[in-house]
């Protein structure tokens, strides 16, 4: 991943003194000590899956460095760049190292000891993590004032801030009786989405800049790219739901939602002059906005779903009787 290179001389926020001994109590502690100690909500069943135990605990310790700063972005930072460290590819082409991806001579300017063994080590999943931290809270996390922004900041591509707060969307924990989204990224709707949807969701988006291609499943399939349906479809194959390969039959398959029913991240969202000749679909990711294949000579990205032509949406992830 490309890095924004900040000079020495850039304003430090001051990382607290114990972040280190924290990190190296964490190691050897239970799960427990990671969160209900460090003020941070529990992983949700995905983060449980798929993040290492050692990893969740550094990520709830190091964001608790930052107040404001959610453990869940920090560790769907740690998923993109390497998948916690599993991926064995630490260096990019661009010359960033170690499970979070730094170039070196960022991880000079925000380095910090996490495990408190007396070296800054950028391959240390402790160094790395707690490094990461202190460079998204200096450049805008802190007291949540602008994480986007931050991430922004991190990696300069659009579409990596996306995935990268749909994926702390997957990790953060939603309380099943209410169905209510506890999420801090912005993304989420008013109900929150089921853990499916979000796995859609997060395939999806990591399908950004693939090009548009006329009947393309993609990579999964041996394509270059995707139509919008083909997009949606594997998407939700992703999350173990089949789903028809047209948008007028994915239309039809529904369940449909009610219409003024709020959109939840996951919801396929439809387009057409009418019920019968449904033309397009897309995948909403919330606050207005959908990932979609478009049209011949435009990549798979992420635009408004308000148009003219909106025919409503459906909501794959559910049964028909758990609509409003």
């Amino acid at each position: 991943m490309t890095r924004l290179v900040l000079g020495l001389c850039a304003l430090l926020f001051a990382v607290p003194l114990l972040a280190g001994a924290a990190a190296a109590a964490l190691l050897g502690g239970g799960l427990g000590s990671g969160f209900g100690d460090a003020g941070q909500q529990p992983p949700s069943p995905a983060a449980a899956r798929e993040i290492p135990t050692g990893y969740q605990q550094l990520y709830a310790a190091a964001a608790a460095t930052c107040p404001g700063l959610p453990w869940t972005v920090l560790a769907a930072v740690g998923k993109v760049e390497t998948d916690h460290g599993q991926n064995p590819d630490w260096t990019s082409d661009a010359g960033a190292v170690g499970p979070m991806q730094f170039l070196p001579a960022t991880f000079a300017a925000f380095a910090v000891d996490g495990d408190a063994d007396g070296t800054r080590d950028i391959n240390n999943p402790a160094d790395a993590i707690y490094s990461a931290a202190h460079y998204l809270c200096a450049s805008g996390a802190r007291d949540g004032a602008d994480i986007t922004g931050a991430l922004y900041a991190y990696n300069h591509d659009t579409s990596y801030v996306t995935r990268v707060l749909t994926q702390a969307d997957v990790y953060t924990t939603r309380d099943p009786t209410t169905s209510t989204g506890l999420s801090v990224t912005g993304l989420s709707a008013t109900a929150g989405p089921s853990d499916a949807a979000l796995t859609a969701v997060d395939y999806a988006t990591a399908q950004l800049g693939l090009p548009y291609l006329w009947g393309g499943d993609g990579p999964d399939y041996g394509e270059k790219g995707f139509d919008c349906s083909g997009l949606t479809r594997a998407a939700y194959a992703a999350a173990g739901i089949v789903i028809p390969r047209v948008a007028q039959a994915q239309f039809d398959a529904g369940p449909r939602l009610p219409p003024g029913t709020p959109l939840e991240i996951g919801d396929l969202v439809f387009y057409g002059p009418s019920d019968i000749d449904i033309t397009h679909v897309g995948i909403y990711l919330g606050s207005g906005n959908m990932i979609n294949a478009p049209r011949r000579g435009a990549p798979v990205r992420t635009e408004t779903y308000i148009r003219p032509t909106y025919r409503g949406a459906t909501r794959p992830a559910a049964a028909p009787t758990d609509l409003p």
